[in-house]
């Protein structure tokens, strides 16, 4: 190889160098989104990738406007600490909370950078806010509160006079007391009992399930971080039982593991957080950024036909606008 070869060739390589370098400082100088999440779930990943999304229509562009950290404890509370002091250190522009556990720590350790919660269900019961349509310090947020009065519609739909429905619940979660709250108060209105079913462990649920035995005409998985890791449990013990299950997202109608399901879509939590965390990158104080809930154009039915065959269940004709999963 020549010379000139050589010199043309440290030239390359060092320019590359160069670039490579000035392209990292300058990523690392963009405006740290820091996601904190409970652990790796369909819906709480839509709530995310809503997020993003939802930055993206907005001109804020990965690794050119604004950067990401997505950091999650694999549904362990006790690493929680850790994740937030770990985030903080990082200096984030905005730190993301989904989840109760998780944003009830934050809430309480991170005083000097917006909190922005999404997926949680009641933000007062929660204690992350005073009020539902307020902020609350550096903390305001998305919510998932899904309105029950209409999923027992649903139910009443494809269901013949369903008159009780069951319910597992984590004791260590105010986001399930809150659900069990919401859940009695549905049933009322639609004049249906509720069986509601404490756990203290996950490894208490098969033994749990059998309260549910010939004393509900259906079992309701809601949005709760202990118990929605188990459903395909939950599924399991149902199925012996023939008790049809509604859970509050699409995921497991689309794998025929439950029979149906109505409830908000979590894209749209997370578009919806991201409308937040928008304001906040435009410079907006979390005081003029009020808490905002799901509307009713925000819920997504599913119902399995392959499900609703094992449980020898006809499908009403007459059933608009839901997604049928063959």
């Amino acid at each position: 190889m020549g010379i000139k070869k050589i010199n043309t060739l440290i030239i390359v390589t060092v320019v590359i160098a160069i670039a490579t370098l000035f392209l990292r400082s300058t990523q690392s100088s963009l405006p740290l989104i820091a996601i904190a999440n409970f652990g790796p779930h369909s819906s709480l990943d839509a709530s995310i990738q809503g997020i993003k999304n939802e930055l993206t229509k907005n001109g804020f562009i990965e690794q050119e406007h604004v950067r990401y950290e997505v950091v999650d404890v694999g549904f362990d509370a006790s690493l929680i600490p850790q994740m937030i002091m770990s985030i903080k250190s990082h200096h984030p522009r905005v730190l993301v909370v989904i989840t109760t556990p998780v944003a009830q720590y934050a809430k309480g350790a991170v005083k000097d950078i917006p909190l922005i919660y999404s997926v949680i269900t009641d933000p007062v019961a929660a204690g992350l806010i005073k009020e539902s349509t307020q902020p609350e310090g550096n903390m305001t947020g998305s919510s998932d509160k899904q309105n029950l009065n209409l999923l027992f519609d649903f139910a009443k739909q494809v269901l013949d006079h369903p008159s009780s429905v069951g319910i597992l619940y984590s004791t260590a979660e105010s986001n399930d007391v809150a659900l069990v709250h919401m859940v009695k108060q549905a049933a009322r209105r639609s004049h249906m009992q509720v069986l509601a079913v404490p756990i203290d462990q996950a490894r208490d649920i098969p033994m749990a399930m059998q309260q549910f035995n010939h004393k509900v005409d259906f079992i309701y998985v809601g949005a709760s971080g202990a118990i929605q890791p188990t459903l395909p449990v939950i599924a399991a013990e149902s199925r012996k039982m023939g008790i049809p299950i509604f859970n509050f997202n699409a995921a497991g109608v689309k794998e025929n593991m439950v029979l149906a399901s109505f409830g908000v879509d979590y894209h749209q939590v997370g578009v919806n957080a991201g409308k937040l965390i928008v304001g906040v990158l435009q410079g907006k104080s979390i005081a003029s950024l009020p808490p905002v809930y799901p509307s009713t154009n925000d819920y997504q039915g599913f119902i399995s036909q392959k499900n609703a065959a094992l449980l020898g269940l006809h499908l009403p004709s007459n059933l608009h606008h839901i997604n049928v999963v063959r």
